[in-house]
Formats: structure tokens, C-alpha cells, sequence
């Protein structure tokens, strides 16, 4: 599959691994498009890319519908239309543990890390189905695959349900050749590491993922010709523990 051309929403794109698979995508000929709510944030990351055309950036609230569809409205005008949805946007909060998590922060959670992905898919399914092609790559975590302390009640209660939305939808949309891709990363070294209960150390950071390192998975995926479909793939550092 030749990624000249085509077109790449990406939502989360102001920082982190959003960021990161924008400007990857953007790299191999992708026309992105990257939004997330905070604006300036999105203004700096598209004027410090140097590659060409460059990013376009809208700010949006994946938690709200009508930005979610405003979004994509926007996004059709400006590329014509969007062939890769990449949902991204993700929180966590300091206080995650359940005798201390806040009805606040657990909606919240909820609202960007879960229900986000399926405004958005729900806002960009229609003109997949109408051309019988597209490829969502839902960006869920290793805490959507294994309860995960680390991460917390709200964090991993919200991934579980994004693993279960992209597997779903995925099986559902397949018959008009649409392909939904989930993929769980383990630590990256993101804006997201500020909320730790805990800082994390610079030999910490050194030793887990990267943005671009996730991207490449992206990009891989990505790259597949359309009667070939990756459901679910992990990537995690090599030093983090998983079974």
C-alpha cells in the first residue's frame, strides 16, 4: 500500500505517541491532520514540523459529540476525506487508586479515553463504509489487556472498554472492508508519565518506548495491503514485564 496521497486524522496530536504517528505518517506522503483540546499545543507541534505539506491542527474535545463531528467535517474539507483515523487521545490522573479515585476523574477518564474513540469512530465510519475502505488504529494499553495497578482502576477500566470497542467494531465494519487495528503500548515516555504518583526517574525514561517507536508499528500497519488485517498487536519495552 502506497501511503502517498493519502489522508490521516489523528486524534491526541498535540503531544506523545498522537504526535508521534502523525509526523511518521506524515513522513511516508500521509496529507494529517492532528487535533486534541489544547490549541496552542497543536499550533507549536504543526509549526515545528519541517516536513511538507505540514500538519493541519483543529482543536477538539473527543469527549464532547459535536466537536467530534465538527472535527471531521473539517477534516473532510480541508483533505477531502480521511482514510486513517488514529485515536490517541488518553489521561490518566495522580490519584488512581479506588479509596482515593473521584467520581470526577473516573467520568473523565472515561469520557476521553473510552468514549473519545467512539465519537470518533462513529464520526468517521460512515464515509469508510461509502468507499468500502479505511483503517482505524485505536491506541488502547497493555492496562486494556491486563488489570494494571500502575495504571489504576479508571485508566485500566477505560482501556478495557477501547479494547473491547476496537475489536468489536472491528469484526462488524470488516464486510465493507474496513480495518480496525488495537494497539496495546506498554511504557512510553510521554507528557502522560507527569501524572505518575510517583515521578519517574531519567534512567527510568531512558529504558521504556518512545514515541517513534510506536509510530513505526503505526506505519507498518499502515503500510499493509488491504486484504491484510492486524487486530490487536502489543509493543512494550523490552525491560517491562508482561504475561
Amino acid at each position: 500500500m502506497n501511503l502517498q496521497g493519502k489522508t490521516a486524522l489523528v486524534t491526541g496530536g498535540g503531544s506523545g505517541i498522537g504526535l508521534g504517528i502523525a509526523t511518521a505518517l506524515a513522513d511516508e506522503g500521509c496529507r494529517v491532520a492532528i487535533a486534541g483540546r489544547n490549541e496552542e499545543k497543536l499550533r507549536a507541534a504543526a509549526a515545528a514540523y519541517r516536513g511538507s505539506p505540514g500538519l493541519l491542527c483543529r482543536a477538539a474535545d473527543v469527549g464532547n459529540l459535536r466537536d467530534v463531528e465538527q472535527l471531521v467535517v473539517w477534516a473532510d474539507e480541508q483533505m477531502g476525506r480521511v482514510d486513517v483515523l488514529v485515536t490517541s487521545a488518553g489521561i490518566n490522573v495522580i490519584k488512581r487508586k479506588m479509596a482515593e479515585l473521584s467520581i470526577e476523574d473516573w467520568e473523565q477518564m472515561l469520557r476521553i479515553n473510552a468514549t473519545g474513540a467512539y465519537y470518533s469512530m462513529r464520526a468517521v465510519l460512515p464515509q469508510m463504509r461509502a468507499r468500502r475502505d479505511g483503517l482505524i488504529v485505536n491506541i488502547s494499553s497493555v492496562a486494556g489487556k491486563r488489570s494494571s495497578l500502575l495504571g489504576g482502576v479508571g485508566y485500566s477500566a477505560a482501556k478495557f472498554a477501547s479494547t473491547a470497542l476496537g475489536l468489536t467494531v472491528g469484526r462488524e465494519e470488516s464486510q465493507y472492508n474496513i480495518r480496525v487495528s488495537n494497539i496495546y503500548p506498554g511504557e512510553v515516555d510521554t507528557p502522560i508519565l507527569d501524572a505518575r504518583p510517583t515521578p519517574v526517574t531519567p534512567e527510568h525514561r531512558a529504558r521504556i518506548l518512545k514515541p517513534e517507536d510506536v509510530a513505526a508499528a503505526v506505519v507498518m500497519i499502515a503500510y499493509l495491503p488491504p486484504r491484510a488485517h492486524v487486530p490487536e498487536l502489543i509493543i512494550k519495552p523490552t525491560s517491562q514485564d508482561y504475561a
